[in-house]
């Protein structure tokens, strides 16, 4: 009567990696996997003494490591009897400068691969690094189990959120403002939506997507030109007299402000922004604007005059049932601090600078 959907599933899933907790993956076999960041040695003794051990990593950090991805989104190798801190710098890029060979690798191909596909997948959403360990098993008891299609499936659909609340927040940008929350039904991070005014439903709005940068934002980095882009866009809302920004917390272009931290470690080895995230086993954004596009649908908006640079932001808007009428350049808070990083955006991302 009580049971579980894949939905609630996934979220528990994700608790239980961070906590460094096996999850059940079912399919063709039962494979447990569990984060190679929260792992301790105690369960890595326990799964390894369940069969061979396979550690799955994303094809951006198998090619840092020069290892095969046979699979195509995933690469599996062969752990044998390595120990955690073979399988914690395979995963880490910490180390990689000062101890760059870590193979050869035993890079396995054939077979079914789709538990180590909902395993890294689950690591990524959970905001680790996207490398499990991986152990056939024949009992799961106790453990979170999910199968593995409908695990995938359910990870690929656009989120659903709801409204929680709104209320009213007079703000030094205009003091007709109003927040409303956001919630997931994954439970996963809530968001954000800052109305300005009353804005036209029935006309195009002005609209930002604003994804979260604690550093930016709140600590006034000189790194990135998010805290001024936040500015700047609610002082032209309030200069307007309507707008909406969604707050999206969506931290370091989707990998979490720990990641986040260990890209700004490698980038004060050299590596830039892009580079920085591919050797973590990221791509260059891992953002997902689906949710940007929800929100604005939810709030009766079909049609924005969008203050980006970006893109990116404008196809997934469009693809997504709202209009954008308008792309309103955002150019501010360029430091010499943060030239790399614009230049970066401009020539790998396409940003608009």
């Amino acid at each position: 009567m009580l049971s579980l959907t894949i939905t609630e599933r996934l979220a528990r899933a994700r608790s239980d990696l961070r906590l460094g907790l096996p999850v059940a993956i079912t399919g063709e076999r039962t494979v447990l996997v569990a984060a190679v960041e929260a792992l301790g040695p105690d369960r890595l003794e326990q799964m390894r003494a369940l069969g061979p051990l396979v550690l799955a990593i994303t094809p951006r950090r198998a090619e840092t490591l020069k290892a095969r991805a046979y699979d195509g989104d995933v690469a599996r190798i062969a752990v044998g009897t390595a120990p955690l801190s073979w399988l914690t710098a395979a995963a880490d890029p910490a180390g990689d400068l000062a101890s760059p060979m870590k193979g050869p690798f035993e890079t396995l191909r054939g077979g079914d691969a789709a538990a180590h596909r909902v395993g890294v997948a689950l690591a990524k959403t959970a905001q680790l690094l996207p490398a499990i360990v991986a152990v056939e098993a024949a009992s799961c008891e106790g453990l979170t189990t999910l199968p593995a299609a409908a695990a995938l499936d359910a990870l690929a659909r656009e989120p659903l959120l709801a409204p929680v609340v709104s209320a009213r927040l007079p703000m030094a940008a205009s003091e007709a403002g109003r927040v409303h929350i956001f919630r997931p039904e994954d439970d996963t991070a809530e968001h954000y939506a800052i109305e300005i005014g009353r804005p036209d439903r029935d006309a195009p709005v002005l609209a930002r997507l604003h994804s979260a940068c604690f550093t930016g934002d709140v600590l006034g980095s000189l790194k990135c030109d998010c805290g001024p882009q936040l500015r700047a866009a609610l002082a032209e809302m309030g200069a307007q007299g309507a707008g909406v920004l969604l707050y999206l917390n969506q931290e370091g272009r989707g990998i979490g402000l720990a990641n986040k931290m260990r890209a700004y470690a490698l980038q004060d080895q050299g590596f830039d922004t892009v580079e920085a995230n591919h050797r973590l086993g990221f791509e260059d954004d891992e953002r997902d604007f689906r949710i940007g596009a929800g929100i604005l649908r939810e709030m009766g908006f079909g049609a924005v005059r969008l203050l980006t640079n970006n893109p990116a932001k404008i196809r997934m808007m469009e693809t997504h049932g709202v209009k954008v009428v308008e792309r309103v350049p955002l150019k501010v808070g360029q430091t010499a601090q943060n030239a790399g990083y614009l230049a970066t955006k401009a020539l790998k991302s396409g940003h608009l600078l």
